[in-house]
C-alpha cells in the first residue's frame, strides 16, 4: 500500500487515507507526507457525506473487506471514480490452503470453489473496474479457473528501486555476516506456522551439522505460542519487533521461510533479495514470485532436504553468491518500479477515457453491483438503525 500511494505522490495526486481502524504506535507517518487522515465508521450514513463531498476521481480499496463495505456507497455517491481494489493476495486461496492443511488434505481447486469467502472475494473483484494482482500464480487462477476478464484485471508485483552495483558493494560480505533469520508478524498465521516448523522439523537437522550457529526470530505481534519456543541452548531465538528490519536482515546469512501455506508473494523475501541474503523456501513461498529465473537460495518442500539445502547455503561461499546474484536478477527484472508504475498509470487513463464502455463490456460486474448495492445497503441501513 506504501509503494502505491509513493506512486500517486510521484504523480501529483492529492491522496485522502480513510480508514475504520484504529491507529497503531507503529504506523506509517502519512502526515509527513502530505496525506490527509480520516477516520470512517461502518455502517454509517456519514460515510456518504465524506466521500459525495470529496468527490475523488480515483477510489483505491485495501483489500475486497473494504470494497464490500463501501464499494456500494461509493458507487452511489461518485459514479465516475474509477474503483480500483488492492486484493494483496487472494485471501480465500490462502483461507483454503490453511483449511486443506488443517484436514490433513491436498489443497483442490474444488474446496477452493466450495468456500463462502471465495465467492465474496470473487464478487468483489468483479464489482471493481480494476484489481490489482500482485501473483503471476494468482492471475492464472483467476483468468483460468474463475474466467475473469483480463480487461478489469492487472499483474502488479511489490514495486522497486533497480539495486544497482554501488548498493551491492555496500551489502556485508559472506563473511560478516552470521546466523539464520526469520522474519514475519504474528497475526499473519503462515508465519506462526513457518516458525513451528521450523523448530519441530527443521532447526535440529541445521543444528546437527551447525552445533554452534543461531536462528534469530523477528516479528511484531508475538503471542505466547511463539515466545515459548525461545531455547538459548539450541540456538532458537525468539527476538521480537525489529526496529530495523533492513538491518537485521543484512546482517544475518541465510533467510530461513518453510512456508506451508499463502498466497501473494512473499514480502521476507523479497526483503531478503533487497538486502543481498539468500533464501531457503518452500513451493509455495516462492510461488507466483520469480517466473522462470532460478531463485535466490533453494526451494524444498521435504524438510529433511530443506535442511540440508539450508546448511549448504550457509557455509558454500560460491552458492551463496550465486543465490545472492539470482536475488539481484528477480528483483531487477520483475520487481522493478519504473517499468511496473508506468504500466500502472497508463492502465488507470485508459479506462478513466473510456470508463462507460469499460464498465458496460464488464456486464457480471455490472449486475453484481446492482445486486449486491441493493443487497448491502439495506442490510447497513438496518445495522445503522439497529446501533441507534
Amino acid at each position: 500500500m506504501l509503494q502505491l500511494i509513493d506512486q500517486f505522490l510521484e504523480r501529483d495526486y492529492q491522496i485522502t487515507f480513510a480508514s475504520p481502524s484504529l491507529k497503531s504506535e507503529k504506523a506509517a507517518d502519512l502526515l509527513s507526507l502530505g496525506i490527509n487522515e480520516v477516520s470512517i465508521e461502518l455502517n454509517n450514513t456519514s460515510f456518504d457525506d465524506f466521500v459525495e463531498e470529496l468527490q475523488p476521481n480515483i477510489v483505491l480499496f485495501d483489500r475486497f473487506m473494504m470494497e464490500e463495505q463501501f464499494g456500494w456507497r461509493v458507487a452511489e455517491n461518485c459514479p465516475k471514480a474509477i474503483r480500483i481494489l488492492d486484493t494483496e493476495d487472494l485471501h480465500c486461496l490462502r483461507k483454503t490452503r490453511e483449511l486443506c492443511l488443517k484436514k490433513n488434505e491436498d489443497f483442490s481447486v474444488e474446496e477452493l470453489l466450495k468456500q463462502d469467502i471465495t465467492k465474496r472475494e470473487i464478487a468483489s473483484i468483479l464489482r471493481c473496474d480494476l484489481s490489482l494482482i500482485i501473483s503471476t500464480f494468482e492471475m492464472d487462477l483467476l483468468k483460468n479457473t474463475f474466467k475473469i476478464d483480463d480487461s478489469i484485471l492487472m499483474y502488479l508485483p511489490f514495486l522497486f528501486d533497480e539495486i544497482d552495483e554501488v548498493h551491492q558493494k555496500k551489502w556485508k560480505t559472506f563473511e560478516e555476516r552470521e546466523h539464520f533469520i526469520f522474519i514475519g508478524n504474528f497475526f499473519h498465521k503462515p508465519n506462526v506456522d513457518a516458525v513451528l516448523t521450523l523448530k519441530k522439523e527443521v532447526w535440529s537437522k541445521i543444528r546437527k551439522q551447525l552445533p554452534k550457529t543461531e536462528i534469530h526470530i523477528y516479528g511484531a505481534y508475538l503471542n505466547q505460542q511463539i515466545e515459548q519456543l525461545h531455547n538459548k541452548k539450541e540456538g532458537f531465538l525468539i527476538k521480537g519487533f525489529a526496529e530495523d528490519a533492513n538491518e537485521v536482515v543484512e546482517n544475518a546469512r541465510v533467510v530461513l521461510a518453510p512456508i506451508n501455506f499463502g498466497a501473494g508473494i512473499k514480502g521476507k523475501l523479497t526483503e531478503a533479495m533487497l538486502c543481498g541474503t539468500p533464501s531457503v523456501t518452500t513451493t509455495i513461498g516462492v510461488e507466483g514470485m520469480c517466473g522462470n529465473l532460478p531463485w535466490n537460495g533453494f526451494v524444498e518442500d521435504d524438510f529433511s532436504d530443506f535442511a540440508l539445502k539450508a546448511n549448504h547455503l550457509f557455509t558454500s561461499k560460491s552458492a551463496w553468491k550465486i543465490a545472492q546474484k539470482n536475488g539481484v536478477n528477480i528483483i531487477n527484472n520483475i520487481y522493478n518500479k519504473e517499468k511496473n508504475g508506468q504500466l500502472f498509470f497508463s492502465t488507470i487513463e485508459e479506462i478513466q477515457q473510456n470508463l462507460e464502455k469499460h464498465r458496460t463490456q464488464n456486464f457480471l460486474g455490472s449486475l453484481l453491483q446492482h445486486q449486491t448495492l441493493q443487497a448491502t445497503k439495506y442490510m447497513s441501513k438496518w445495522i445503522e438503525a439497529k446501533n441507534k
